[in-house]
């Protein structure tokens, strides 16, 4: 606190104007500016930690809510359209699948502006304003209306767009080069294990239902409606990340992106030969999206040959896809240090070795027919359909699927830190596009044309990573050594 009375005698009074302006608009600000009081046991690195973990459980509890959804949105849907059912509503013929068509269309639109989004708000308030999409989103199922549901689609993929977008800066910022994998790994199996109770939700709750009345859909509407705003909430408790003395030089040299410059070195960034190698991994990382998202398990549930538990078993191996997720991300949170001294490239071959024993799994086990609907005995596998088969591979496609992701985010985010807003949103942009050709050839090719699809990109995608890793530790190598020849000369 400045007291003003004291200056008067000590500046000219052109300058005690100029004094009185300055202090004046320090207190309006002071008294307008909201800061948030960080607690001391929770400045640095330790800060660091919680904002990574409050973030992990944001995640969780969105999708918590979203995957639940998910799981039950078709039988919903169906009862709507019964008269019988209980949960009729006349007039109602919303599509799933035009609602996830418009989703991935929306999403990749949101991805090219997202940079500029966060340029706008930060990552903090972007993820809060944008889980609200999955909020709405859920809502819908409060009140069925085509128009409404449509609209919640386009909402949804804008939003998560900015979410995922704002998750991986975020990330970047709360980290170090030698705590990127370890937050990566956090992160993804707190956010993967929404799968494992989102489906055993669905499993002992809605198994063997044939319809869902009104009171049993408000009453799921309101449940995941208040799972998606504790995420939200629980956004709202994320601190500024922590700040060394260097990065604090960094800001300060580099000024603020606005929007318009933030869409810009996007497209740059996009045209540089190790972004453009990435590409091939992004791709591939979406594909692998669609196999154990969508086809896998709807393959398993039309399986003829696995009797009248296979709907069953279909949810059982979305359990343990989520497993195979959780314990990847686990064990590389767990041993964050070591990946940090040999390397992302042996988790990633680790990962391409486990999704292509996944991949053959499926060719022999499940018919080439089953994307198409449901099969006939007369559709056979190159073997006869085995459950135990079926459920290793459910879970060997979920832990390389973590292999490959965090692995991913902690590269961008320590590589790409000081851009991970727009390398995030590269990777995003391009996982969603090969999702979304994906899900557009999904009801049309054999499993074996599209496992074949998967299997080039796997290894197109993990030649490209790991080249990248290698061009990278020889860059650094060489600027070393010409420090080293400076610092002698």
């Amino acid at each position: 606190i400045w007291d003003m009375s004291q200056t008067r005698n000590q500046f000219t009074p052109s300058r005690q104007l100029q004094v009185e302006e300055i202090v004046n608009n320090s207190h309006k600000k002071a008294k307008t500016k909201m800061r948030l009081v960080v607690p001391p046991c929770l400045k640095g690195e330790l800060g660091n930690l919680y904002n990574v973990i409050l973030l992990g459980a944001g995640f969780f509890f969105t999708f918590l809510g979203f995957n639940t959804m998910a799981g039950v949105q078709t039988l919903v849907f169906e009862s709507a359209k019964d008269e019988n059912s209980g949960g009729y509503v006349e007039g109602y013929n919303g599509n799933g699948l035009w609602s996830l068509a418009i989703t991935y269309m929306a999403f990749v639109v949101g991805n090219i502006f997202a940079p500029s989004a966060l340029a706008l708000m930060g990552p903090r308030l972007t993820m809060i304003i944008s889980s609200l999409g999955y909020v709405f989103y859920i809502l819908q199922l409060l009140v069925l209306n085509d128009a409404l549901l449509y609209t919640s689609s386009v909402i949804l993929g804008l939003g998560s767009a900015l979410y995922w977008t704002a998750q991986g800066n975020f990330l970047a910022l709360n980290s170090r080069e030698s705590t990127i994998d370890r937050n990566s790994g956090i992160f993804w199996a707190m956010f993967a294990s929404s799968g494992i109770i989102g489906n055993l939700i669905v499993y002992t709750q809605f198994r063997g239902k044939e319809f869902i009345d009104t009171s049993t859909r408000n009453t799921v509407g309101a449940v995941l409606i208040s799972m998606g705003s504790a995420a939200t909430l629980t956004l709202m408790l994320l601190l500024p990340p922590y700040q060394d003395e260097e990065t604090k030089e960094k800001e300060r040299n580099n000024p603020k992106k606005g929007p318009i410059q933030a869409l810009k070195d996007s497209g740059k960034l996009l045209l540089t030969r190790d972004m453009a190698l990435l590409s091939f991994t992004f791709f591939f990382t979406g594909l692998q999206l669609n196999i154990w998202s969508a086809v896998y398990n709807t393959c398993i549930g039309f399986t003829a040959q696995f009797g009248e538990e296979r709907k069953g078993l279909a949810v059982i191996s979305g359990i343990f896809i989520a497993l195979g997720e959780v314990l990847g991300g686990a064990i590389f949170g767990i041993f964050g240090k070591l990946t940090v001294s040999k390397g992302k490239s042996p988790i990633i071959l680790l990962g391409y070795l486990c999704c292509m024993t996944a991949y053959i799994l499926m060719f022999i086990n499940i018919p080439k027919e089953a994307p198409f609907g449901e099969t006939t005995l007369d559709n056979l596998a190159f073997i006869d359909p085995n459950k135990y088969l079926a459920v290793v591979a459910s879970f060997l496609i979920g832990f390389s699927d973590a292999c490959y992701n965090t692995q991913i985010l902690s590269l961008l985010g320590g590589s790409y830190k000081e851009d991970s807003t727009s390398a995030f949103a590269i990777f995003k942009f391009q996982q969603v596009l090969a999702t979304s050709i994906a899900f557009w050839y999904s009801p049309v090719l054999h499993l074996y044309w599209q496992l074949l699809i998967a299997a080039i990109f796997c290894s197109l995608g993990s030649a490209a990573f790991v080249s990248v890793e290698i061009l990278s530790k020889r860059k650094t190598e060489t600027k070393k050594e010409s420090n080293q020849e400076s610092a002698v000369s």
